[in-house]
């Protein structure tokens, strides 16, 4: 099946490069996300609770990214397309969170600050999913956005062998 596959760690790395003209923009900080206290200490793989939270508070990027990278953890044409409607609704609803935030569309979108990880992953996952499922064009997009966006998560998140479930801070318990 085209665009099959393991799209995971190294394979986006080879279709991006640094963003050099970002260094000497202002970082964009997020304000706290709305449903990381009732996500904090959620083992992954809990789809429901993951769904109800994401339902409670629908501009929550992290409750979206959790459910993508769930989804995609299930490693079927199914769940791989489940996995891109929930990291594109995650990504869209960090891109309103990040211009209500000041950003204009580029600029440094730090990993080390908590609140800015849920969109990061939402897009990390979104550009696994857009793999999975044969949008070679929106992957690398995605993948250069986020190293883009910050140098660490691009690193943390692309990390050799590195999976939905099984990447760095990939419980919401570890992302607080």
């Amino acid at each position: 099946m085209p665009g099959r596959g393991p799209h995971y760690g190294n394979a986006v790395t080879e279709h991006t490069h640094p963003n050099l003209l970002a260094a000497g923009s202002q970082p964009t900080l997020l304000p706290a996300d709305p449903a990381a206290d009732q996500l904090a200490g959620i083992g992954s793989g809990d789809s429901d609770r993951y769904a109800a939270i994401a339902s409670a508070h629908p501009a929550s990027s992290l409750s979206w990214a959790l459910l993508a990278e769930n989804a995609l953890s299930a490693g079927t044409p199914q769940a791989d397309i489940t996995g891109y409607a929930y990291a594109r609704t995650g990504y869209h609803r960090g891109l309103d969170a990040l211009r209500r935030a000041g950003w204009r569309g580029s600029g440094p979108i730090p990993w080390e600050h908590e609140p800015n990880r849920g969109f990061l992953r939402a897009l990390h996952a979104l550009s696994l999913a857009a793999g999975r499922i044969g949008e070679t064009e929106e992957e690398q997009r995605c993948a250069q956005f986020l190293r883009d966006s910050s140098e660490t998560a691009y690193a943390e998140l692309t990390a050799s062998g590195a999976k939905p479930g099984t990447s760095p801070g990939d419980r919401a318990d570890e992302v607080r």
